[in-house]
């Protein structure tokens, strides 16, 4: 509808996804995907996590996350091992070929944020990481707390 005022969500949504969409504009030439960029950039941060926890933080079905590996497996760029303990468990590696690709991924962060952020000054920028931060771990406290019982009917 006209005048609807724009809400902070939609506002972290539209800037989000603008981000996501200029990321993946820049690293084209690479051809992974979005989704194989953010498994590599959470492998790179947490080598060894389980399958399963990995789906987990990613957000998606662990169905969704196996395809992504064998991909990933396939171009030699992550490996999967057996848990020393549990051998239902696979733990998640990178090979040594996705290393350059994670230091290019890094440059295009780089560029992106800084495509984001021309004529934002160093003070506004850390402004916005403060606040953000602060909502995320907000939001995090918020997720996890037990939530309240509305009666039916209310809106």
């Amino acid at each position: 509808m006209p005048g609807l005022p724009i809400t902070l969500g939609f506002l972290l949504n539209d800037t989000a996804r603008l981000l996501r969409k200029r990321f993946e504009q820049n690293a084209r030439e690479f051809g992974l995907t979005r989704s194989q960029w953010q498994v590599l950039a959470y492998l790179a941060r947490n080598e060894g996590i389980q399958q399963s926890a990995l789906a987990d933080i990613l957000d998606v079905e662990p169905i969704t996350l196996a395809r992504m590996l064998d991909r990933l497996e396939a171009a030699s760029l992550v490996e999967r091992r057996n848990h020393p303990t549990d051998r239902r468990v696979w733990q998640l590696f990178l090979r040594p070929a996705a290393n350059e690709l994670i230091a290019s991924m890094q440059e295009l962060g780089d560029l992106t944020r800084a495509e984001a952020l021309a004529g934002v000054s160093e003070a506004d920028r850390e402004t916005l990481t403060r606040v953000l931060t602060q909502m995320k771990a907000n939001l995090l406290v918020a997720c996890n707390a037990p939530q309240p019982k509305r009666k039916a009917g209310h809106g």
